[in-house]
């Protein structure tokens, strides 16, 4: 097993990032009633709000994610044009929510994985 990374280390790529917890224990907030989702929807939009990510969203961010999870739905139901799609990659970029996203926003995952 590879020797893990020492984060502290005056040459890590990993110093001054932000580690966002596994399990922020934050409540998951209603969906905007501004028209009625799907099943699969609802289980996106409380995936979303309990990943690491959300421990750095407020309520200020609710109708971005719910914007983005409009794309979600669209995507799954074949009807999303491009510009549905790449506004729903720029979202999820500009919410962490991507590789590329966190890399931008300077996040990084807690050491430990998801089984803390």
């Amino acid at each position: 097993m590879p020797k893990m990374r020492n984060p502290n280390s005056p040459h890590s790529r990993f110093k001054g990032l932000i580690e966002l917890p596994w399990d922020h224990g934050l409540p998951v907030p209603d969906l905007p009633m501004i028209r009625d989702w799907t099943d699969s929807e609802r289980d996106q939009w409380r995936q979303w709000w309990q990943s690491p990510q959300a421990a750095m969203w407020d309520e200020s961010f609710i109708p971005a994610v719910a914007v983005m999870l409009t794309y979600f739905g669209k995507i799954l139901d074949g009807s999303a044009n491009a510009n549905h799609q790449m506004e729903f990659r720029h979202l999820s970029n500009a919410l962490g929510l991507t590789a590329d996203g966190m890399k931008r926003l300077g996040w990084t995952f807690q050491n430990g994985g998801g089984d803390q």
